[in-house]
């Protein structure tokens, strides 16, 4: 059978599957809808929050950064693996025992004002319409290639399966749905990484194959070096990055991690804090597998593209090669009229452009996998980014339903009528994240890291002060919050997209202006250090928070159970 129509099965039978489990699932209360019930197993929960967290950034898009980036795109390994630790072990468990549906929820009671609340949700608004812009740009780019439908149809499709679940089983259906999406994705990623490990290598498990030698006993990465050199790159294994930059991103990367709303929810949906925990330590197990495989899949896949395509005629070029081309995301331009494609790094001779997105997706067809392992990475790359954007969806519904109309607006609508607002909130939500995946700002990675950069600036420092500092006051938690988000916006529309000097056109030449040599995906650690700077202030200038809100971030710290200390 063809690529096309094992696609067409793969996706046919685990849509249904989503589907089905949707219709299984679905919420009937205000509680169902926001976090499950409260009563999801530490084992599933894991799961879900394994599947919401590995989005299409990390599927698609991560190993294809690091297969350009070489070492520099290692800053996206260290930044998101250690944010998520840093989450489980300093946030979940307190969040989880105060008790709150979401992050503006628990801002809002914290803070003890509504203002509060207000600019929590907007910022969780906008750190999730900029996240769930990648996943469906991720979505549109898996559809382009494998149903062969334009990109825009593909982001229109996943629009409607994404609204069908989140909209009818909520977080109760999301979270079942999120189980099964996290067993398609991993071994949709594992298995083609295993076949092109021993294929390459002869050792079948990618994480040794990585550092493992080719059949000519040539080491993979110094091959690799060698290839990158020949063809003008920088050594694969060489960063560029100054360190400063490098550093900066990491900690945007970890600490916006911590502060992303729809990760922080997954929290809620167990019955105990113990249960919190547990489910935190399993979910970075079953991250693990991905992301210490997503090194070697991009040596895998940078080798085999510069072996299959560089000083080669284009005339005789496979299939995989013309059907990427179909998309946009592939192309070749002969400057010289020698038929060969010349792919270097310099510009003014390079005839080859390949979208970084490309790389997970289009591997299998290069190493030529059989066609059912690569229809599967079609399936696989469709759940990851359809599990995260259901969550960021549910996140954008649950904002504006649960914390601004029944906690700000309407405190006395019945838990029916929140229901319907909740879904009518995601209804809007899906038509503004497909305009998004229609209209991206960037390449996957590149738009997820700017939303980690986002939380980092906004929610980071209240939810910390939040739960550490029990003297830390409204007044310093509001100011905070706007400075550093309004910081951060400002720089991503400045050195991002030109905004204030002239287009995008500029945009090539803004990298010599950054402010203390830091890239837009790195200022979220500065915004982050202005906001706690600021927080910090004007609550040294104002009044202390009331005493029975002093009394709640004392009793959140303190584990169940415990008595005081004695001698």
């Amino acid at each position: 059978m063809t690529v096309q129509i094992w696609t067409y099965i793969l996706v046919g039978i685990t849509f249904a599957l989503y589907i089905g489990i949707a219709i299984g699932s679905r919420a009937g209360s205000t509680k169902e809808f926001y976090v499950a019930g409260g009563g999801v197993s530490p084992l599933a929960n894991g799961m879900a929050t394994a599947a919401d967290w590995m989005s299409a950034a990390s599927f698609i898009s991560m190993a294809g950064l690091i297969s350009f980036m070489g070492y520099d795109g290692s800053v996206y390994l260290m930044g998101w693996t250690g944010g998520y630790v840093l989450l489980a072990l300093l946030l979940a468990p307190y969040l989880r025992k105060f008790g709150k549906f979401t992050v503006p929820d628990f801002i809002g009671e914290r803070y003890y004002s509504k203002t509060a609340r207000i600019v929590a949700v907007l910022c969780a608004l906008l750190v999730s319409f900029t996240y769930v812009a990648g996943q469906m740009r991720g979505v549109g780019v898996v559809f382009s290639r494998f149903l062969e439908v334009d990109i825009n149809t593909g982001v229109i499709i996943g629009m409607l399966i994404v609204l069908f679940y989140a909209v009818l089983g909520g977080m109760k259906g999301i979270t079942y749905t999120q189980v099964a999406q996290y067993c398609v994705l991993i071994f949709a990623f594992m298995v083609p990484a295993i076949f092109i490990s021993f294929q390459m290598t002869g050792n079948p498990i990618p994480q040794l194959g990585f550092g493992g030698t080719g059949a000519d006993g040539v080491a993979l990465l110094d091959k690799l070096n060698g290839l990158s050199q020949e063809l003008g790159f920088a050594e694969y294994t060489q960063g560029t990055k100054s360190r400063w930059d490098v550093f900066a991103i990491t900690v945007a990367l970890m600490v916006g991690t911590a502060g992303l709303p729809h990760v922080i929810v997954r929290f809620f949906t167990v019955k105990r804090v113990k249960d919190a925990r547990k489910s935190a330590g399993l979910a970075l197990l079953f991250i693990a597998i991905l992301y210490t495989a997503a090194p070697a899949v991009a040596v895998f896949a940078r080798t085999n593209l510069i072996n299959t395509v560089s000083n080669q005629p284009y005339a005789d070029m496979p299939q995989w090669f013309s059907n990427w081309e179909k998309t946009g995301l592939l192309k070749f331009e002969d400057k010289n009229n020698d038929g060969l494609i010349q792919y270097v790094a310099d510009k003014n001779v390079n005839e080859l452009t390949v979208d970084r997105d490309i790389m997970v997706l289009a591997n299998p067809e290069i190493a030529n996998l059989p066609a059912w392992v690569i229809a599967l990475v079609a399936a696989g790359g469709l759940a990851a980014a359809l599990s995260t954007a259901a969550g960021l969806l549910l996140v954008i519904s649950s904002s504006v339903s649960h914390d601004l109309f029944k906690n700000v607006f309407y405190p006395d609508i019945s838990e029916k009528q929140e229901l319907v607002a909740a879904r009518l909130a995601a209804v809007g939500a899906v038509c503004v994240a497909g305009y998004f995946g229609i209209n991206p700002p960037g390449f996957v990675a590149a738009v997820v890291a700017l939303a980690f950069g986002l939380a980092a600036a906004s929610f980071f420092p209240a939810i910390i002060l939040g739960i550490f500092y029990k003297k830390m006051n409204k007044e310093g938690a509001i100011s905070g919050m706007i400075v550093g988000i309004s910081l951060m916006v400002f720089y991503m529309l400045k050195f991002k997209f030109g905004i204030f000097d002239g287009g995008k056109a500029a945009v090539a030449g803004l990298q010599t202006q950054w402010w203390f040599g830091i890239s837009p995906e790195g200022f979220g650690s500065i915004a982050m250090l202005v906001n706690f700077t600021v927080s910090l202030i004007v609550n040294r200038f104002t009044a202390e928070p009331p005493q029975e809100v002093q009394e709640i971030v004392e009793n959140i710290r303190i584990p169940s159970g415990a008595g005081a200390a004695t001698h």
